[in-house]
């Protein structure tokens, strides 16, 4: 069985072209529209595709002034551990200068003026200065009064 043949009538005039009569809007071919179609896919794909790259170069962007701000933060905090470092080596080396009982006994008699029993203090003063009252550091100095104190002694005697 033969099935009958169509045939196809065309709304458009013989000889003309097919894009011509598709801007009248006479008539559209099935390749047109599968085009339209394609072309269309294409830009959304396109689209997406841009979007995405977008969003990942923003990411890394962001990510990357992150490590930076975090790689500045511990630049900062070895530097001000390798300052207590330092302080506390130096701490350590002084710690350990005045245990010496010679250190001690040295800076005794330099700064405070100590002598050990049976011991003289000699002060050497130059011809041109002032003769210096000599301070005898055998004898306790007497312990200053506070001020109500002396005004007490001034009104009502020892």
């Amino acid at each position: 069985m033969q099935q009958p043949r169509r045939t196809q009538i065309s709304s458009r005039p013989s000889g003309s072209l097919p894009y011509v009569t598709s801007a009248v809007g006479i008539e559209e071919t099935v390749g047109s529209s599968r085009a339209r179609r394609s072309s269309l896919f294409t830009q959304t794909i396109i689209w997406v595709t841009g979007l995405i790259c977008l969003t990942l170069l923003l990411s890394s962007l962001a990510q990357a002034w992150s490590n930076s701000a975090l790689m500045q933060r511990v630049q900062s905090a070895q530097q001000q551990y390798q300052q207590l470092r330092d302080k506390h080596d130096t701490l350590v080396k002084l710690a350990n200068y005045y245990k010496d009982p010679y250190v001690v006994e040295s800076e005794a008699r330099q700064q405070l003026g100590y002598v050990r029993p049976g011991e003289y203090p000699v002060i050497i003063t130059s011809s041109t200065t002032k003769t210096q009252p000599v301070a005898d550091h055998h004898h306790k100095q007497p312990v200053q009064q506070g001020y109500w104190q002396e005004w007490w002694n001034a009104f009502f005697g020892n």
